[in-house]
């Protein structure tokens, strides 16, 4: 009984010394998903608060370089190349610095992501764009530091930054219009090898055969350098029956196999027609 009491005690202990104290951040953590268009675009930064205190020109100075937040630099993801006030970006994520000023903000999007607050060693080649945006006074304050998006169009939208009585706003343009032509004109081609390729491996796998042989025949027309492609065809052609027909597809696909390097398919397909007795 004492040795299990004194178990019991240093689990206790343990777990007193592992636990820690939660308060709320002062400086809460935000994330922004927002779809511009049929571009996915991401927001992570902290939410600093006033708190009384005199923000632009005092807390955060005036033509300085700042995070654009708290903590952390914020970061911002892109899933397609943009414009940023017409400056291209390439998809992806950056960091997002500032230099506020009086009349100006400049805006960067630096594409080291990693920093803790501003940069060390600041390196000119990492800006991937930069934009210099007026500065708006509002009539009233905003408390906290905001970044959200406003005036929507189909191809593009405002990025705002908000904080006490000034706002700064970048305007974004998104590649809707190419994507949403690229979308169409897709689609009404009808489907692509590789959907073909997939309905084959599924019909194989439940066994309906003759469904499979029709779209694999599809997808090998569509793509006759996929080894992959033709690797299927030949079982699908094995369980029709037809091993002629397995034994040329195998073939192929072991030629292709060969040149491509993928000593996986290669035995795969000498494995098969061995099975098969072919020469």
């Amino acid at each position: 009984m004492k040795k299990i009491i004194l178990f019991v005690s240093a689990v206790l202990i343990s777990l007193g010394i592992e636990a820690q104290v939660e308060t709320p951040q002062p400086s809460p953590f935000s994330k922004v998903d927002q779809v511009v268009g049929l571009t996915d675009v991401s927001i992570e930064y902290s939410r600093p608060s006033m708190k009384g205190r005199t923000i632009f020109g005092n807390l955060v100075p005036y033509d300085k370089l700042w995070r654009t937040g708290a903590n952390k630099n914020t970061q911002i993801t892109f899933s397609d190349d943009v414009k940023v006030e017409g400056n291209e970006l390439k998809k992806g994520t950056y960091a997002i610095f500032t230099k506020p000023g009086k009349e100006n903000w400049e805006i960067i999007f630096y594409s080291d992501a990693s920093n803790w607050g501003t940069p060390q060693k600041w390196d000119d080649s990492k800006v991937a764009a930069k934009a210099t945006v007026k500065a708006n006074t509002l009539p009233f304050n905003v408390e906290t530091f905001t970044i959200m998006f406003s005036d929507f169009k189909m191809d593009g939208a405002t990025m705002n930054f908000v904080w006490a009585n000034t706002e700064a706003a970048v305007k974004i343009k998104v590649p809707t219009k190419e994507k949403a032509m690229e979308s169409i004109e897709k689609v009404m081609a009808g489907p692509s090898p590789n959907d073909h390729y997939q309905a084959a491996v599924f019909y194989k796998d439940v066994e309906q055969y003759e469904k499979a042989k029709k779209h694999i025949e599809k997808a090998v027309a569509g793509r006759a350098d996929a080894f992959w492609y033709h690797r299927q065809h030949s079982l699908i052609l094995a369980k029709t029956g037809d091993k002629a027909g397995a034994v040329k597809a195998a073939k192929t696909s072991l030629e292709l196999a060969e040149k491509a390097g993928n000593a996986d398919y290669v035995k795969l397909n000498k494995d098969s027609l061995a099975e098969w007795g072919a020469k």
